[in-house]
Formats: C-alpha cells, sequence, structure tokens
C-alpha cells in the first residue's frame, strides 16, 4: 500500500471514530481480496471501503467502487468471517469517499454493498 492510500485509510479511521465506530483492523488482505477497514459499531462488524478522489468529476470516489471491487469486498469479507468464526455475526459492507481538498468532504453510506 503506498503513503497516499494509507493517509486517506488513517483519515477515513479517525472519522469512523469519531462517529463511534470502534477500529479492529485496517488493510486486512486475503486470497479474496483487500479490507480497508474492519470497525465494530455496535454489535456489528463494519467492512468499509475507502476511496478518496479529488475531485467529484467522472462520478467522483462513489463511482471508484465498481461492481467488479464490491464483488471482491464481498469475498474478501466472507473470507475474513469464516477464518474468524464469525459466520452468525451481524455485518455490513460500508463506503466511505472523501472528495476534495482539505477541509475534506466525507459521505459515508452505509450498507453500500449488498451481501
Amino acid at each position: 500500500m503506498n503513503n497516499l492510500g494509507q493517509h486517506y485509510e488513517q483519515l477515513a479511521a479517525d472519522y469512523l471514530q469519531q462517529q463511534g465506530l470502534r477500529l479492529i483492523s485496517s488493510n486486512f488482505q486475503c486470497k479474496a481480496g483487500e479490507i480497508d477497514l474492519i470497525m465494530r459499531e455496535g454489535d456489528t462488524l463494519v467492512f468499509v471501503e475507502v476511496k478518496y478522489r479529488a475531485s467529484a468529476a467522472f462520478g467522483g470516489a462513489m463511482a471508484a467502487v465498481t461492481y467488479s471491487k464490491q464483488q471482491k469486498l464481498l469475498r474478501a469479507s466472507r473470507w475474513y468471517l469464516q477464518q474468524h468464526r464469525l459466520s452468525d455475526q451481524p455485518c455490513r459492507l460500508d463506503v466511505l469517499a472523501i472528495e476534495g481538498q482539505p477541509p475534506f468532504q466525507y459521505h459515508w453510506v452505509k450498507n453500500a454493498i449488498g451481501q
């Protein structure tokens, strides 16, 4: 992971922690793919895809979460749940889009990717 990507993932983790979520893991990688952030909100395990774009042109950061990327996230989150024996764990997949220049605009979409 490059330093710029880590920078935006840290911004995302800080933002979500300010919203009451607790960080479990970052940059989780497995054969099925990568999950930027794994967090907990109450009883729910939250898998977060972080995207940054300098502008909203061409659909902005949200448009960067393609169908193919969504499928990889689903596979990686299922693998994580299976490996950690959390099959009964309530969970969701969120997207946190960060756009612009400081002060950044944050667009947090809960349950953005269906399971």
